[in-house]
């Protein structure tokens, strides 16, 4: 495959195809429960036998796609490198580029030194990327308060201060 077939496409949603059926098929399979069967996909081409497994990745990738176009949202496939330069980086994390650089100045995410530039390793990005969420589930966790309908007013919101402030000083390293 040429440079220039791996290219950014976004696929818009087009009624008249048959996607309806093969959203049904797709969620009739999964609701199947084939029991403790490892499910098996394959691409069917037009002549007898002409037909190729998908690996379990690429089912998931044609399902998200097939879930995304039924639901009429539009597609975008996008090719990327294993390696990233740091712009790459924060558009794949949704900051900015010297915040990317903080990260890795901090030893948060690995990288790499090509002359003066930093390259970032895909898997590494998405590692971060994973493990920032669930930091920030976890952050957003801690505050919950179990509020009581006869609890004073006051008593609930120094509680929820109370549980912020832990969140902040746990960000900052000062654990309790």
């Amino acid at each position: 495959m040429t440079a220039a077939a791996l290219r950014e496409e976004t696929y818009l949603p087009d009624p008249g195809r048959q996607l309806a059926q093969v959203h049904d098929f797709l969620q009739a399979h999964e609701r199947a429960g084939r029991g403790a069967v490892e499910p098996r996909y394959f691409l069917a081409g037009a002549a007898a036998g002409d037909r190729v497994e998908l690996p379990a990745d690429l089912y998931a990738v044609l399902r998200q796609v097939v879930d995304a176009l039924a639901r009429g949202f539009a597609v975008t496939v996008a090719p990327r490198t294993l390696t990233l330069t740091t712009q790459q980086a924060a558009d794949l994390l949704g900051v900015s580029r010297p915040t990317v650089v903080k990260l890795l100045d901090e030893g948060k995410v690995p990288f790499e030194r090509v002359g003066t530039h930093r390259r970032v390793l895909l898997p590494d990005l998405l590692t971060y990327r994973e493990e920032r969420r669930a930091e920030q589930y976890a952050a957003l966790e801690a505050t919950s308060v179990d509020i009581d309908d006869e609890e004073d007013l006051d008593a609930v919101l120094r509680r929820l201060r109370e549980a912020r402030r832990a969140v902040g000083r746990r960000r900052r390293g000062l654990t309790e």
